[in-house]
């Protein structure tokens, strides 16, 4: 394992391949993390444009990309634009998407998602969660208490995750990323908050875990031992009665101990979201959960990656040459900048700048969804075969997409 101190340039470190415990390798140390894309139609079927969004970053270089996520339940979005998998009726725009992110050499999973609770009131016609907890009172204007899931509805969506893990595979990804962090439905099952079930799916920490444990084994089952199973998870829910770090970490070890091709960290949820109020000597390191990872990578030997505050190559080196992470995450950096990796592949050294976008009309920028939307458009810009527009006002980037979507993609869907 290489030591702090190691002197290697950072370009070298970040360009050297790495090799997951399925055999697969990613030809260097950059992860595309999980951005949401929001560009299906009302039909929410995956579109070509994901095919070209997804070249224009395996032309930047990027090692691993990872999936917006996608939702394995027509009936539960998490927002405008989600593609939804449930059969192979896109098989052949799925196959397209993959090839195209694999172009030079790089690995593509699929992130795959349940939104839970955590849906806005107009896009569903209900929400399902492990148990019926509301919302904190700042919150219940956007998003409405839950229906606790039947334990027939549990296995259910269990079965749904293995049989879209299994479609993706036929579709060329190399392998899924089950989400579990950000306060979507796994999420949910392994906080106290949101799980008071006194069944099998709840009360002890080994039966909130029960869950996403049950969705890796379904995956397994369904799908060729060299394909690829990870999961995002978070740190901590930084919420006071919630996941903490060492539940956490128990968890990690049993993910680990399960079998995971590797592990990738974050943290928070949209009540709490984790890179608020972040100390000055974090943000100083630049990834915010770094110091999490150092401690699992004491105890477990999985491979991890953490996402969330890399702006520098030395950072990212940094972070690799101490042993502390195996795998770098980038995600707003690569809205921008999808050449950001190549060059750190290239010349180390290089860094990226980002600042807040905010419209200056106080009113909006409350909202807290000006910032999302900007970084969605230039998403959207490169799907439709552009360059990523840096100096756009969030204004006219926020009047775009509400032209883009359409009166149709704010209708709640029927539940069946």
């Amino acid at each position: 394992m290489p030591s702090a101190t190691d002197r290697t340039p950072a370009h070298e470190v970040l360009g050297k391949p790495f090799t997951l415990p399925n055999g697969q390798v990613v030809p260097n140390r950059l992860l595309k993390s999980a951005m949401s894309e929001a560009l299906a139609g009302a039909d929410t079927r995956a579109p070509a444009r994901m095919a070209t969004l997804y070249r224009r970053w395996a032309d930047g270089g990027i090692g691993l990309s990872i999936t917006g996520n996608v939702m394995v339940d027509r009936r539960a979005l998490g927002e405008p634009g989600n593609i939804v998998l449930e059969d192979d009726r896109d098989l052949p725009a799925l196959q397209s998407w993959a090839e195209a992110a694999k172009t030079h050499g790089g690995l593509i999973y699929m992130q795959l998602n349940h939104p839970g609770r955590q849906v806005p009131k107009f896009l569903n016609a209900e929400s399902v969660a492990p148990s019926a907890v509301p919302f904190s009172e700042a919150m219940r204007s956007m998003f409405a208490t839950p229906r606790a899931l039947t334990v027939a509805e549990i296995e259910d969506l269990i079965e749904r995750f293995g049989r879209s893990a299994a479609i993706a595979e036929r579709a060329g990804f190399d392998g899924v990323q089950i989400h579990g962090a950000h306060g979507y439905l796994v999420s949910q099952f392994l906080s106290p908050l949101t799980n008071l079930r006194q069944d099998h799916y709840g009360g002890s920490a080994e039966n909130r875990r029960r869950f996403v444990l049950e969705i890796y084994r379904a995956i397994r089952a369904a799908t060729k031992p060299a394909f690829g199973v990870a999961i995002k998870i978070n740190s901590a829910d930084f919420q006071r009665g919630g996941v903490s770090e060492e539940e956490s970490m128990a968890t990690i070890r049993a993910l680990g101990a399960a079998g995971m091709d590797f592990i990738e960290v974050s943290g928070g949820t949209y009540e709490a979201p984790a890179m608020v109020g972040m100390k000055a000597s974090t943000r100083a390191r630049e990834a915010y959960f770094l110091e999490f990872a150092e401690k699992v990578r004491a105890e477990l030997d999985a491979p991890l990656a953490v996402t969330g505050g890399f702006r520098s190559g030395a950072a990212m080196a940094a972070a690799i040459a101490s042993g502390a992470v195996d795998l770098v995450g980038l995600a707003r950096p690569l809205a921008v900048h999808p050449d950001f990796p190549r060059e750190l592949s290239s010349a180390g050294e290089t860094s990226i700048e980002l600042s807040p976008r905010t419209t200056g009309v106080k009113a909006i920028d409350r909202i807290g969804m000006v910032e999302l939307t900007w970084y969605a458009r230039q998403l959207h810009y490169m799907a439709a075969g552009k360059e990523p527009v840096p100096d756009r006002h969030p204004l006219r980037a926020l009047a775009e997409q509400l032209m883009t979507a359409g009166p149709k993609a704010f209708r709640p869907r029927r539940a069946r």
